[in-house]
């Protein structure tokens, strides 16, 4: 199992908006991925106006992320909205191989997004 991550920051007053944004593009195309075993948005306020947020994603190997990243799976995917929200972001994505005994811990919380 693969794990994806990437990192972006918004104006804390703009963060529920854009949740939902995400959660309406990105987040509901990497659930619907074959392949994808679950996603979660984290965010945290930095205390200055900024909120930092994280997406992360289970996969089943990396065939699967380049079903929905394309063959560039270092590259991060955008979509038109987030232009008006992100005033940074990281460009590329990380991957991580879950080792063994992480993935039932990862099957649950999958579950339950």
């Amino acid at each position: 199992m693969i794990a994806r991550m990437w990192r972006g920051w918004v104006h804390t007053d703009r963060l529920a908006e854009y949740v939902d944004i995400v959660e309406g593009t990105g987040m509901s195309e990497y659930r619907a991925t074959p392949g994808n075993q679950g996603a979660q948005l984290l965010t945290r306020d930095l205390g200055d106006g900024r909120t930092e947020l994280i997406t992360l994603s289970w996969w089943d190997d990396l065939d699967v992320i380049r079903a929905f990243a394309g063959d560039d799976i270092e590259k991060a995917k955008y979509y038109p909205e987030d232009d008006e929200f992100l005033f940074d972001r990281e460009t590329t994505v990380s991957h991580f191989e879950v080792q063994p005994g992480g993935e039932s811990a990862l099957s649950a919380a999958a579950r339950r997004s």
